[in-house]
């Protein structure tokens, strides 16, 4: 019934009714993919930042979680596409690696990131092109639900330390008579 309103109203406007175009949405993150080769080039230097960040211990407990998480997924073998499926089998993997590392950059204090970004001889204005250039393929509903887990790994962490249960914790497991 709503279509035949809307062919109704084009009708009435002398106007062709306007369809979605699926092709140039596909086209367009096409390119998009073959314009991340040059920034595929520099992974490595951009594998140094992150590395030298994560040993930081200034950077955020819940970005150091997001690279963990998706290290687990991609060491536990567990994925949502099998791997033996051709080419979609480490999209998925990629995908993960990608998105936690995305996050993991986001989380970085500023500070800290302009010091390991001048350590390394990275122009802030290349990897500001180089992760917005990454960003524009991610879908945007995606990249919200990722970005909401640090806060939440953050409360965790920050609940943790208030309740005092590491330092019992860690007690009770070396204490000799234990079962643990």
């Amino acid at each position: 019934m709503a279509r035949e309103a809307r062919d109704t109203r084009d009708a009435r406007s002398g106007s062709a009714p306007k369809r979605r175009r699926r092709g140039a949405s596909t086209l367009a993150r096409t390119l998009g993919v073959v314009a991340l080769l040059p920034v595929a080039g520099r992974a490595p230097l951009y594998a140094r930042l992150v590395w030298s960040l994560a040993r930081d211990e200034r950077m955020p407990a819940g970005g150091k979680a997001a690279l963990a998480v998706a290290t687990g997924y991609v060491l536990l073998g567990r994925d949502l596409l099998p791997d033996d499926l051709p080419l979609l089998g480490g999209l998925d993997d990629l995908v993960v690696v990608a998105l936690a590392v995305d996050l993991f950059l986001e989380c970085a204090p500023d500070l800290v990131l302009a010091e390991k970004l001048a350590e390394l001889d990275i122009p802030r204005e290349a990897y500001d092109r180089d992760i917005a250039q990454i960003r524009r393929l991610t879908p945007g509903p995606l990249r919200r639900l990722i970005r909401r887990l640090p806060a939440v790994v953050d409360l965790a962490d920050e609940a943790w330390h208030r309740s005092g249960l590491g330092p019992r914790l860690r007690t009770w497991i070396t204490k000799e008579d234990s079962l643990a």
